[in-house]
């Protein structure tokens, strides 16, 4: 089953994109949801049309999201976390460090970042150290950015 897509689907693909799906997906979830609709023909031209009049827009949100790229790039960002003590206990953290931290730090340095854009490598961290999370700005810009947990005085 063939779909254009509404909006960004995480594993499928972003918004206006034409992809293809088992049915079931497409008739139950995607489509019900108002996540897709059908590509016939006709929506098709109509997909086209409008991507031809974004296109112009389309380069300057380029633009603005490779600038803020640059900025978060030369960020050194740290987040402090509760930690045990004692050499036998090592480096663990109570609870763990997660996208809502990492937004919260963003937000600290003047930036502000949705957490569906961001993934950490790894998944949540729960231990102290270097750490690297990938930040989508736009579908054609993302910002790997190193990061630090260090404990809490």
């Amino acid at each position: 089953m063939e779909l254009i897509l509404k909006q960004d689907v995480e594993n499928l693909g972003f918004k206006d994109d034409v992809v293809t799906v088992k049915n079931g997906y497409g008739r139950n979830f995607l489509i019900p949801q108002g996540q897709a609709v059908l590509a016939t023909a006709s929506a098709k031209k109509v997909l086209a049309e409008n991507l031809k009049q974004r296109a112009y827009k389309e380069k300057k949100i380029i633009e603005d999201a490779q600038k803020v790229a640059e900025a978060i790039k030369t960020l050194e960002l740290k987040i402090t976390a509760k930690a045990t003590e004692g050499a036998s206990a090592g480096d663990k953290l109570f609870g763990s460090v997660t996208k809502l931290d990492l937004v919260d730090a963003f937000e600290k340095e003047g930036h502000t970042i949705d957490k569906k854009f961001i993934s950490i490598t790894g998944g949540n961290i729960k231990r102290l150290g270097q750490y690297n999370a990938v930040i989508r700005l736009h579908r054609e810009v993302t910002v790997e950015l190193p990061f630090e947990v260090i404990a809490q005085a």
